[in-house]
């Protein structure tokens, strides 16, 4: 039997989604919770790994156990045994053997956050990038349009990223004002290189600060070389929103 879960949690004390020697990991937890609740080793495959103080809001894993279990259980147990790590199962359900909660995945959303305001956060610490200086949304918006589609994005992919190749596609990009001073980038494509959201939204900054121009970024992209880019952006920001499948 094949089991699908929704999760969400706060990434601020975990070294990311992949188990990992020196830390824990959101993985590690809900598999030991998994194990204690079906009594066996589990085996948890997640959608997407995301990196040390990243979010998700609705990460999409599997595992395979020989028993039939109770979903609505299974989800209330899960939900006890991860205290007190800020992880909540939102949905257990079964799936049919051939799903894979990565290799099924057709496009997955993040969303960045940024709370663009001269005093700091105190209720949002670690959950937004806190930028104190005036921010023009509608350029970096105007740049962001340039990244639609199939390119080379070596310029915003991390050193030890693994990915064979640095091409990749979007299938949309957005940034814009949501409230009086948070900004929101959204992105969605198949797949992404490590870092790469981070580096588009710290690139994107130096357009919307006024450092660069769009056409400054244009040229970063054009670079296909990660010196050309911006900083990478703080993780506390990058929320992992959703994965679509068939």
């Amino acid at each position: 039997m094949r089991y699908k879960l929704v999760i969400e949690y706060d990434g601020t004390p975990f070294v990311g989604w992949q188990r990992q020697k020196d830390g824990i990991s959101v993985q590690e937890v809900l598999e030991k919770a998994l194990s204690t609740a079906i009594r066996e080793p589990i085996v948890l495959f997640g959608s997407g790994r995301t990196d040390t103080g990243v979010h998700a809001l609705a990460q999409v894993a599997h595992f395979d156990t020989g028993k039939k279990l109770d979903c609505f259980r299974l989800r209330e147990s899960l939900n006890a045994l991860v205290r007190p790590y800020p992880i909540s199962i939102h949905l257990a359900e079964s799936v049919s053997e051939d799903f894979h909660a990565r290799f099924s995945a057709k496009e997955r959303t993040y969303i960045y956050r940024i709370l663009n305001t001269r005093f700091p956060p105190a209720l949002d610490k670690n959950r937004v990038w806190w930028y104190s200086y005036p921010l023009d949304v509608q350029k970096m918006n105007e740049a962001a349009q340039l990244l639609l589609g199939k390119h080379d994005f070596s310029t915003f992919r991390a050193s030890e990223c693994q990915a064979k190749s640095p091409v990749k596609t979007l299938d949309f990009i957005e940034v814009k004002t949501v409230s009086s001073n948070i900004i929101e980038m959204t992105v969605r494509a198949r797949s992404f290189l490590h870092h790469q959201v981070r580096n588009i939204m710290g690139s994107l900054v130096n357009v919307g600060s006024g450092k660069w121009t769009v056409s400054d970024f244009k040229k970063a992209l054009e670079a296909k070389d990660r010196r050309a880019g911006g900083q990478t952006a703080p993780a506390a920001g990058l929320y992992f929103v959703s994965v679509r499948y068939e």
